[in-house]
């Protein structure tokens, strides 16, 4: 009888330890996604890497033709920011150096802005530093950032979309509503041997 009492006292112990123990909440689920993608990206610093144009915009004809050279570097990565040089290399053998894709940490989320430099230095004042937070419904492997000052004609939501398969694929892309819009795709698997300069305005 004093056995049983006894297992019937821990049995009890126990399943109160377990009532007890706290679950995730919705806020911790979302920071430790936050925590993989960010080092999903970070986890690939120092290292660039080819790319190609794999789905291009109808109504954009001057984002890239197709023919171009690209190249992504993994330049900069702390704790709070990690940025990524974006280098296209034309048909006559010039290379713009012009942008970089800066992803910052603000608490639980995540920010993506474009850094766009003119070719002595400066900041590109008509066109940069735009961007957006991250959206719900994020993962470990994809993150998308809100365009908050436009929505498509049918109000569908626009912004920017990364996936990142870390030693396969990093994309950089942009949507509307559930669809890709634009699509750049890079080798993660095959690290270039050269690293491409600083982009413009940076040492």
């Amino acid at each position: 009888m004093k056995i049983q009492l006894l297992l019937i006292s821990c049995l009890m112990m126990c399943g109160c330890a377990l009532a007890a123990a706290p679950q995730d909440t919705e806020q911790d689920m979302v920071q430790q996604s936050t925590d993989a993608f960010w080092q999903a990206l970070a986890s690939h610093c120092g290292n660039a890497y080819a790319g190609k144009r794999v789905q291009a915009r109808n109504d954009r004809p001057d984002l890239l033709v197709g023919d171009e050279q690209l190249v992504v570097h993994f330049r900069h990565c702390d704790n709070y920011l990690l940025a990524l040089p974006f280098h296209i290399g034309k048909a006559d053998g010039s290379w713009d150096r012009s942008r970089t894709w800066r992803f910052s940490r603000l608490g639980s989320m995540l920010e993506l802005r474009h850094d766009h430099r003119l070719a002595d230095g400066q900041p590109d004042t008509t066109n940069t530093m735009y961007g957006g937070l991250m959206m719900a419904g994020g993962s470990n492997q994809l993150q998308r950032f809100l365009f908050t000052e436009r929505t498509a004609e049918d109000g569908s939501l626009l912004g920017w979309q990364i996936e990142i398969v870390p030693g396969k694929r990093y994309t950089y892309g942009t949507f509307s509503g559930d669809n890709w819009t634009w699509r750049l795709d890079f080798d993660l698997s095959k690290p270039l041997d050269k690293l491409p300069p600083a982009p413009w305005g940076h040492q």
